[in-house]
């Protein structure tokens, strides 16, 4: 089934799907966290300063880091890069992105890193779960040719829905996070299960997708995701060995 990208025009110009649902995912983790504040000790300005600064980082990161994989896409053709209408967004350089954003801004503030990151992580990831869907608007992060019952039909075959995957799969790892919230007493136990259970679904999930490049044996989403698992249990590990109990707030 042939689906339009775009969803409507205002005064001439193309508004994409991709881009509604990727700001509708950015919206619902910033209402997440926002309802988690007091219980990490954080005001709400703080929050917002935050964001002010994580969000267009990490936008900027998950380009670079897929114009940096998908270079010979925009040999020739510069102003593309910029192009964000239709696509072209590595999730990975998002999360590293906002890693780099949370780690300058506590730093600046002096406030815990810890605290931010185990404040945000939900939020994220319920972005992620809602912003998937702006690859299935454009018919991107599909998978090889399978009969099963819920296979799309994309460039060409019936595949698998990679995208559908992954948002359902980020939406129980919401879940989970939510869940552990209060049992977590450590700060960072949050951020760290995060990590680690967003990316064993992203390893399992790209083993069948298509649309990818490769790093050797693997493709490229694995080997990160395999390097994120392990950053997170050692970090999680670390955390609870080490960590302060510093968490503020109640829920």
């Amino acid at each position: 089934m042939q689906i339009d990208p775009v969803a409507f025009r205002l005064f001439g110009i193309e508004i994409y799907w991709y881009g509604i649902m990727i700001s509708l995912g950015m919206l619902a983790g910033l209402l997440v966290a926002i309802r988690r504040t007091k219980y990490y000790g954080i005001s709400e300005d703080e929050l917002f300063n935050f964001a002010l600064i994580a969000v267009p980082t990490a936008v900027i990161c998950t380009r670079l880091a897929f114009v940096v994989a998908n270079w010979h896409l925009f040999a020739g053709n510069w102003l593309d890069i910029f192009n964000l209408r239709q696509g072209g967004l590595a999730i990975h350089g998002g999360i590293i992105g906002g890693i780099l954003a949370c780690l300058v801004y506590t730093k600046v503030k002096k406030i815990s890193f810890w605290r931010l990151a185990d404040l945000c992580a939900p939020g994220l990831i319920i972005g992620q779960a809602i912003g998937r869907w702006g690859n299935y608007f454009n018919q991107e992060a599909y998978g090889v040719p399978t009969n099963l019952p819920w296979a799309m039909f994309i460039d060409g075959a019936y595949r698998h829905p990679i995208f559908l995957y992954e948002s359902l799969w980020n939406f129980l790892v919401f879940a989970y996070l939510l869940y552990v919230t209060k049992k977590e007493k450590t700060s960072g136990g949050i951020f760290a299960r995060y990590l680690i259970g967003y990316s064993l679904g992203r390893f399992f999930i790209e083993g069948v997708r298509a649309d990818t490049l490769f790093w050797g044996s693997l493709r490229a989403g694995q080997v990160v995701s395999i390097l994120l698992i392990l950053a997170g249990l050692v970090l999680l590990w670390w955390r609870k060995r080490y960590g302060q109990e510093d968490r503020k707030g109640e829920a």
